[in-house]
């Protein structure tokens, strides 16, 4: 297979550890098998100075009669010795007669059907006598002893990468290390000049495949001497049964490598390499990557002093990136303490998080946030508009409300965010109700960089020799390429991102503490609720009878006996025949009153345009000879009782009326808003308003803002939007301004989302 013949979906598939070759510096035999008479079942194809037969005859045999015998007494005195290995292992050093000398290397791997096979690979030593252990062991020493004496990290990684280079005499030793989305960054470099530096450079994901990078993981270290070299077919015991897959070789020394990885050393004008694995914690953080100008070989022993140094390494910077996580997040929950301490002496407890606005940006190292709870939004720092933060929450809600939201690129998710990069490209938010779409959310500000790329990261492809657009080939140029990024923040940190999952978990709890001590209170006053509503019924049917009562004698007494009375008894009589009628009439008002509470709901659908229609053709009297300028917003046809949406409509505008008749013109406007599990309606004028301290007041039974003599009423209208909103299990709420006028809301569920508004029982 050539270069030109693969395909991008070939390369992400490409089973890099089953390549059926190896590298020709070594020969490879596999054994079915882990004792001394197990058969040789595949062998490179240049195996012959290790076996005592050709080849061809020697599959097949036993270990003892395939292999040479010097080699064979020291393999059958190792497997005697106990388990065989997943990992290479050294067994002897023997010189093959016409070969040279070799290292003997072993390990156990499983094949497709379960079994246990054992790989021995001969490793070519050809001029690396002074790279063996004994000589290895005092430069390793030395370097352990340097590393261990250093503390910052930047000082750690070049450290490393001058040690390496010492040991394997590489003529450039990079450190590479890999970010969220897999792109490399050099992050230490040391070299003699032969070959370019890459320092600070950063290489796209696409250069180290998925495959590449678990290949990495599993086996740290990697060698491939000679950029040009043909591999070496293995050879199998025939048959081989049908869709077999080759020999696993992902612990392989000699493992031939993938023919674009061939190529792009090629393009990068280097004729060998070696790399070596970093972990940290069992993850893979970077590499140790190693590169020479000519052709280079490097020992088994260096190689493992190498992954020694990288080991070292990764334990001194897990260290040191633990230490600081664990400060930062016992930073993070001493915060944590602060504002859940601050909820818990708060009322209402969700103010809590915005008395200590400190406390809540530094939370999560924010320069804005915002809590919405409810129909509430407060803000803290810099931030989006209120307009915007609402949408944004709309947004997230649409998402199927996810308990936890981040992204350091709010506008590649959420496209309206563009108009607020500035103050929020990066978004971390909790949903911290299960009853209502309220978040905490934190926000970053765009921060435009300049990243340097060792090439253009957008042509991780070209075409092939030929001129063909089909084929794949890596990238032929390295040369720096820089990007500006915007639209993105900061990224949000593992602490961040964990305790600010923690803090959820604290004010969930929090408000279902609440909503079990509402849900309580909910029973016992729906209890008292019923008591009081058999009660208002009972007194206000038996008192209409006496107020009629009242107001028919005053009147006969009026009528009969008007000319003995004096001027005195006549207004006397006057004020009674009015405060009767007064009476009456709150008597009535008290009996709907307690009616709606006690009347069962008949839901249909409500066209609330000709609703809305229809009660202005009611309220006409009441706007005869008045200058009134109406806004009447197409409003959508929606699921509830017709009666009582009409008197909530026919509150509403009789209050818009009354309230703005010393304007000239009035203006009332009606309108509605969609959201995703409600419709939000508004009446809005520009009448007398109120003073927003006392909103709460305004839905209770004959709570007045307005003297009598100014407006007339008893107080009671309110109350019966209220009631009937609550019945369809809606809110209301009001914003109004003294002499700039108000607008009152009301709120009806969709279909399937309605649920029993708690808020008001304490009102």
């Amino acid at each position: 297979m050539t270069v030109g013949d693969l395909d991008l979906d070939a390369c992400s598939r490409e089973p890099i550890h089953r390549p059926g070759s190896i590298q020709p510096h070594g020969m490879l035999l596999a054994f079915s098998g882990s004792d001394a008479g197990a058969p040789l079942i595949q062998a490179s194809a240049n195996a012959a100075p290790a076996l005592s037969l050709p080849l061809a005859q020697a599959l097949g045999q036993p270990l003892e009669r395939a292999l040479h015998p010097q080699i064979a007494t020291a393999v059958r005195s190792f497997l005697a010795a106990g388990p065989v290995p997943s990992r290479p292992v050294p067994v002897i050093l023997t010189e093959l007669p016409g070969a040279g000398r070799h290292q003997l290397l072993a390990h156990a791997v499983d094949d497709a059907a379960g079994d246990r096979v054992v790989i021995l690979e001969l490793e070519r030593l050809d001029g690396l006598e002074t790279d063996l252990l004994d000589h290895v062991y005092p430069r390793m020493r030395e370097a352990l002893e340097r590393l261990d004496a250093l503390n910052a990290p930047t000082d750690l990684l070049s450290c490393a990468a001058q040690e390496v280079r010492a040991l394997t005499g590489f003529d450039r030793v990079l450190i590479y290390r890999f970010d969220a989305d897999w792109h490399g960054t050099v992050v230490a470099e040391d070299g003699n000049g032969r070959l370019p530096s890459y320092m600070d450079l950063r290489f796209p994901a696409s250069d180290i495949p998925t495959q590449a990078r678990e290949l990495y993981r599993l086996n740290r270290q990697r060698l491939i001497p000679d950029a040009g070299y043909a591999p070496v077919p293995l050879v199998a015991l025939p048959p081989v049964a049908e869709g077999a897959p080759p020999l696993d070789l992902s612990f392989s020394v000699l493992r031939s490598v993938s023919p674009v990885h061939v190529q792009y050393m090629r393009n990068m004008e280097t004729a060998s390499s070696m790399s070596v694995s970093i972990l940290l914690h069992g993850a893979l953080w970077g590499l140790v990557s190693c590169h020479h100008h000519e052709p280079k070989a490097v020992s088994y022993a260096v190689r493992s002093a190498c992954d020694l140094i990288a080991q070292i390494l990764s334990v001194r910077i897990a260290a040191v990136e633990d230490r600081r996580d664990a400060e930062h997040r016992i930073a993070l929950q001493a915060i944590q303490a602060r504002l859940l301490a601050a909820m818990a002496q708060a009322d209402p407890f969700i103010a809590g998080l915005t008395e200590h606005p400190d406390d809540l940006l530094r939370f999560a190292n924010a320069s804005g946030a915002a809590v919405v709870f409810e129909r509430r939004c407060t803000l803290v720092g810099d931030t989006p508009t209120e307009e915007q933060v609402r949408g944004l929450v709309d947004w997230l809600a649409a998402q199927g409300e996810p308990e936890q939201f981040e992204t350091d690129s709010l506008p590649a998710l959420y496209p309206a965010a563009a108009d607020f990069e500035g103050k929020a490209a990066g978004l971390l938010a909790i949903a911290v109700s299960k009853l209502h779409a309220s978040y905490v959310l934190w926000f970053r500000p765009e921060v435009v960089r300049t990243v340097r790329w060792g090439g253009d990261p957008r042509k991780p492809l070209g075409r092939d020799g030929q001129g063909q657009g089909q084929g794949l080939s890596p990238r032929a140029s390295f040369e720096t390429w820089k990007e500006t990024v915007r639209h993105r923040a900061l990224p949000w940190t593992a602490a961040e991102r964990d305790t600010a999952a923690a803090l959820r978990h604290a004010v969930i709890g929090i408000v279902l503490r609440k909503a079990e001590e509402l849900a309580a209170l909910s029973r016992e006053l729906a209890r008292s609720n019923k008591e009081l509503e058999s009660f208002s019924y009972s007194v206000s049917h038996d008192l209409r009878a006496p107020f009629r009562h009242i107001v028919g004698y005053a009147e006969l007494l009026q009528e009969l006996e008007s000319d003995q009375l004096s001027a005195t008894g006549k207004r006397y009589l006057n004020v009674i025949v009015d405060a009767a009628n007064s009476a009456g009439t709150l008597v009535d008002n008290l009996l709907h009153f307690s009616q709606m509470g006690r009347s069962e709901l008949a839901p249909v659908s409500v066209d609330m345009n000709a609703l809305v229609a229809e009660v202005r053709e009611t309220l006409a009297p009441d706007t005869a000879g008045r200058a009134i300028e109406w806004d009447i917003a197409p409003l959508p046809t929606v699921r509830g009782d017709p009666v009582m949406m009409r008197l909530v409509l026919q509150n509403l505008l009789s209050n818009a009326i009354k309230y703005s008749r010393d304007r000239e013109p009035a203006r009332i406007a009606v309108g509605c808003e969609d959201r995703p599990t409600e419709t939000i309606f508004f009446v809005r004028d520009n009448g007398v308003g109120f003073n927003q301290a006392y909103e709460k007041k305004l839905f209770g039974v004959f709570q007045r803002l307005h003297r009598n003599e100014e407006f007339e009423g008893i107080g009671i209208g309110l109350a019966n939007v209220r009631r009937a909103v609550d019945r369809h299990g809606g809110r209301t709420w009001a914003d109004g301004r003294l002499d700039k006028g108000a607008i009152f809301y009301f709120t009806l569920p969709k279909a399937g989302t309605a649920k029993p508004d708690l808020r008001d029982l304490d009102e």
